[in-house]
Parts: C-alpha cells; structure tokens; sequence
C-alpha cells in the first residue's frame, strides 16, 4: 500500500504528552515528519509562524487551558491545512470554524489519517 501522506511535515499541537506521543508515532506510521509537538499556544503559533515548511497540523481545541483558535488563525493565513482534535467532536467547536476537519478523543489512527488527508485534499491511493 502506498503511502500518500509519506515526507509531509505535520506541526503537532497537543498539551498532552502521552496523545502526543501517540500522534507523533501515528504520523511517523503514515510516514509523515511530525513537528512539535507544541503543548502551550504560544509554542504552537512560535512553530506556526517561524517559516519552515509546514504541510499540516493537528491542532488540540483545548490546549493548557486555551484555545489553539490564535494558531488556527496563523496556519489558515500561511495556507497550511489543519485538523482539530477534541473531546466534543464538532460540536464543541465555535461557529465560525465549524466544518472544518475534526476528530473526535479518542481518536483511531485511521480517523487520524482520513481526517489529514481531507484537510491536504489528498486521495487515497
């Protein structure tokens, strides 16, 4: 099977070390470069923001107490696609980012995968 998300570069914003050692393994399964992981939101927008080349991120709704919506913010005006994760599924996400790619904790590795892919616009080979 090949790998369609193989050497992207994926910013991982996620306060919670062991769900961030488990996405880290995820990606780097999907072959994937995980970058971060970022556990403050001032981290997650210094890595949004630095200029290296990011693909994609997974961003956690709630991270430290805060909101990653000032990190959605940077990625979606630097045109990297993104992918939410939270304990309320969509619903637990504003209005405005509504219909955006998200997951649901816990999350599976396949809903992970599925969801990056819908976010990059890559097909499934």
């Amino acid at each position: 099977m090949s790998q369609p998300l193989s050497g992207r570069r994926v910013l991982v914003v996620e306060d919670e070390s062991l769900v961030a050692m488990l996405l880290e393994t995820i990606l780097e399964d999907m072959g994937c470069l995980p970058v971060g992981p970022a556990s403050t939101v001032e981290e997650g927008l210094a890595m949004a923001v630095d200029g290296e080349r990011l693909d994609a991120a997974l961003l956690d709704v709630n991270v430290a107490g805060r909101e990653v919506f000032p990190i959605a913010d940077a990625l979606r005006e630097r045109g990297v696609p993104f992918v939410f994760s939270t304990g309320y599924g969509e619903g637990g996400l504003p209005d405005d980012w509504r219909g955006h790619p998200t997951v649901q904790k816990p999350f599976t590795e396949n809903a992970i995968r599925e969801a990056l892919m819908k976010a990059m616009g890559v097909a499934d080979v």
